[in-house]
């Protein structure tokens, strides 16, 4: 019986043989004597835990419960464990950890957010040859995915925990910014993971979007319009170079152009700055998209809801800005979801302009933007565009009707920028959209034109066409002259010998006044030159097209042949743009593009390569 019953046993205790032993965690010490170390700077004891934790094996429950409390974990959330590398397990016991900490003891609160704030961008990989980097780049692991997923669920169950989370998240989402010089990839992780963060706290979207948009701005405004069509037209000649020279020298070596090996549809700018920019955009754009699109149709609720923390960040950050190029275009984009948003940005705009308590910079930036939206939002319809002449040109009108008769009747851009503004904007618009207006039905086109009274307008004592850009200024008087609305030729003449050049003054010496145009205006809705971002503008975007029947007395300046600049602006003489431009890149615009929208496992397809 004995035997019978050791050799039933016999396998079982082969299997105990062959098992390997349990693995079990040696510290060399308790955790609070080595928490205590590292407080004095023996990092040794710390070092090794971490090493042992890192053992795939060890069992994630047995080390968090027994041998980590609330008194050491502080130390640990300044120089955190290698958690989110590790297995399910292992992420979950951490997760539930820190919902124990939270919970108990809040004043670990802040602690806890930057250590998951601190992973929304990629590590930096150094190596190193006798103290020397020879490679110092983003970390370009594929498992980025899923550690962003491991942090969004941390920070959701922090907020769960401790609803008033979102007072001190903001300030650290702020402080753990990249700064802009940062790589385009860091940028393009924070950004993503920051509107993912606006999902699942709402109350923070205006403030994320914000702190987003600003950082943009700065990017935007240092990097000029000219200096980025000089880099990326220099930079086109130099790739055309290269290419025949491969032809020439190299026929049996295929080598990748420099200027696509960064993104799959190789539209890369050169430009550093813009280069960050266009990332930025990019995912910017696509969260629009998808927050205001449910399975491919518009939310009027979300995108109406979502309008609003756009427009307050507009008036807040970007209209006051002067000379940005791009991140403006935000508005342009969402705008073109549907007509009412559109009406309702102008009918914003015009309300900024009209009221006297505005500053009036900001008066005068609001014109600006009505008039170069009418002119280049391709899908805002003519109805729209004379119902917002119809609010400007009687403004202007009434404006004349106070100054005439007055002691301040005279040109002064200083006394009535806003009228000059509001005046280049009607000219503007006109220029753009007098075939649109007259179209269909010429003679209640031009009946329609003739109502505005343009006349009185370029004939009243504030003569507006001396203000005005000298570009807007030719091209609108020769397409009223075609028409035979206005006959601007004879001010614009008398306009030009007032301001000739002078070459003496009474005091005996030398000096000349050159040809300046005193209103420092700009067009905020000027072509696009972001290569990525601009595929989605490119369909929405009316481009200027040259009048084959209209005689024009502008110098034209040599642009290289298919050039953005070539095909779209007439400013060529009359703003400073550069001497070439850089077209967008062709096609039409293919939806691939996704943003954060769920909670659990969020898409990342949209961002530009894979994590």
């Amino acid at each position: 019986q004995s035997e019978t019953s050791l050799g039933n046993r016999l396998p079982e205790d082969l299997n105990f043989l062959n098992t390997p032993p349990k693995k079990t965690v040696r510290f060399g010490g308790t955790v609070a004597n080595t928490l205590a170390k590292l407080q004095k700077g023996d990092t040794s004891d710390y070092e090794l835990i971490k090493h042992q934790l890192s053992d795939p094996d060890i069992k994630a429950s047995v080390v968090f419960n027994r041998y980590f409390n609330v008194s050491t974990l502080k130390i640990v959330l300044s120089r955190p464990l290698p958690w989110l590398g590790r297995s399910q397990a292992v992420v979950e016991e951490y997760l539930a950890f820190l919902s124990n900490l939270v919970s108990a003891q809040t004043v670990y609160l802040r602690a806890c957010l930057r250590m998951v704030i601190t992973n929304f961008a990629p590590k930096r990989i150094r190596i190193q040859e006798g103290n020397v980097d020879i490679s110092d780049s983003d970390d370009e692991d594929e498992n980025l995915p899923r550690t962003f997923d491991h942090c969004h669920q941390a920070l959701q169950l922090i907020t769960r925990y401790v609803p008033s989370t979102s007072r001190f998240l903001m300030p650290i989402l702020s402080d753990k910014f990249p700064f802009v010089q940062k790589s385009s990839r860091t940028l393009e992780c924070y950004v993503h993971n920051l509107l993912r963060v606006s999902v699942y706290i709402p109350d923070l979207r205006r403030d994320i979007i914000e702190l987003i948009i600003s950082k943009m701005l700065t990017l935007d405004v240092s990097a000029p319009r000219s200096e980025i069509e000089e880099v990326e037209s220099g930079a086109q000649q130099d790739a055309n170079g290269a290419s025949q020279d491969d032809c020439l020298f190299d026929m049996d070596e295929e080598e990748d152009s420099p200027l696509d090996s960064s993104r799959p549809d190789g539209a890369v700018m050169v430009h550093p700055v813009a280069e960050r920019l266009d990332t930025m955009m990019t995912v910017l754009l696509a969260y629009i998209k998808d927050i205001c699109h449910v399975n491919g149709s518009l939310d009027i609720e979300k995108t109406k809801a979502l309008y609003k923390d756009l427009v307050s960040v507009f008036d807040k950050v970007v209209l006051p800005t002067h000379a940005s190029c791009h991140v403006q275009y935000y508005m342009f984009y969402l705008c073109s979801f549907r007509l009412g948003l559109a009406e309702a940005f102008l009918d914003h705009l015009w309300k900024m302009f009209h009221a006297p308590n505005q500053p009036p910079v900001l008066r005068q930036a609001a014109a600006g933007y009505m008039g170069s939206f009418m002119a280049r939002a391709k899908f805002l319809p003519v109805s729209t565009v004379k119902a917002c002449l119809d609010l400007l040109v009687p403004w202007l009108h009434l404006y004349i009707n106070s100054q005439d008769s007055g002691s301040k009747a005279f040109c002064d851009v200083n006394l009535h920028g806003s009228f000059y503004t509001a005046c280049q904007a009607v000219f503007y618009t006109l220029i753009f959209r007098h075939n649109a207006i007259l179209e269909g039905n010429m003679k209640k086109g031009l009946a329609y034109l003739q109502g505005l009274n343009l006349e009185r307008i370029v004939m009243c004592q504030l003569n507006p066409l001396r203000v005005c850009l000298p570009a807007v200024t030719n091209m609108f008087a020769a397409i009223t002259r075609k028409y035979q609305l206005v006959f601007c030729y004879t001010i614009i003449e008398r306009n030009n010998r007032n301001l000739l050049p002078v070459v003496s003054n009474s005091t005996g010496g030398n000096s000349v006044s050159t040809n300046t145009n005193p209103l420092d205006t700009f067009f905020p809705f000027d072509p696009y030159l972001l290569k990525s971002s601009g595929k989605l503008i490119e369909p929405i975007y009316q481009v200027w097209e040259e009048p084959s029947d209209c005689m024009i007395d502008v110098p034209k300046k040599k642009v290289r042949k298919g050039s953005m600049e070539e095909e779209d602006d007439f400013l060529h003489g009359g703003t400073p743009h550069g001497d070439s431009g850089v077209g967008m890149t062709p096609g039409s615009y293919d939806s691939h593009l996704h943003s954060p929208r769920s909670v659990g496992s969020p898409p990342v397809s949209f961002l530009q390569r894979p994590f």
